[in-house]
């Protein structure tokens, strides 16, 4: 028995392209929920528990899929940095990131009702941001969005411009360990090719 379709829950568009990077079938489907960035949680904590709600709001309508649910957040020294609510926060959350090394999170959560599946899973990344000026943070938004990203920034535009160095999976920092969910996907025998 295997599940009859692999489903993204997830609007993100660097999680689609990752997928697609992978050379599997799958569908998409967004979830309804609404994610808790509180700050007084764990990062650990908060990624595990978005991904998993996001996963299980697809899964609940669809038990005979594969459900995958995940979610990013950066943290430094304990402080989360979630999505700005808009330009004058994004650009104070770079101002103090500015020069330091923080911590990329993203869960990887698979579901399948039907199969009694379910494994949940977080990676771990680094990311070293040079030191950065208003005026250099208001170009780069120039090239960039921050308001849908994690801590402000993307790794995957204009990265030059703002990331010194990093460690660990970029496809993390992007959003999706696509290694892990690679292994994952093996180790439990789920195959969605895609068709010639």
């Amino acid at each position: 028995m295997q599940p009859n379709q692999f489903i993204l829950a997830s609007d993100s568009p660097r999680r689609k392209l990752l997928l697609r990077n992978m050379d599997i079938s799958f569908n998409i489907q967004s979830p309804n929920v609404i994610e808790d960035d509180s700050s007084y949680l764990d990062p650990i904590e908060l990624v595990y528990n978005n991904g998993l709600l996001k996963a299980n709001a697809v899964a609940k309508t669809n038990p005979n899929a594969l459900v995958l649910g995940s979610d990013t957040t950066v943290s430094l020294e304990g402080r989360i940095f979630p999505k700005p609510q808009d330009f004058e926060k994004a650009v104070e959350m770079l101002i103090d990131l500015s020069g330091k090394w923080h911590s990329v999170y993203t869960s990887i959560a698979l579901l399948w009702h039907a199969g009694g599946f379910q494994e949940i899973h977080v990676d771990r990344s680094r990311v070293r941001l040079k030191e950065l000026s208003k005026d250099l943070i208001l170009k780069y938004y120039k090239h960039v969005c921050p308001l849908d990203k994690a801590g402000a920034y993307g790794i995957q535009e204009a990265s030059e411009m703002i990331i010194e160095e990093t460690q660990g999976s970029i496809e993390t920092i992007m959003g999706l360990p696509t290694q892990l969910l690679q292994k994952l996907l093996k180790e439990n025998g789920f195959e969605f090719k895609l068709c010639d």
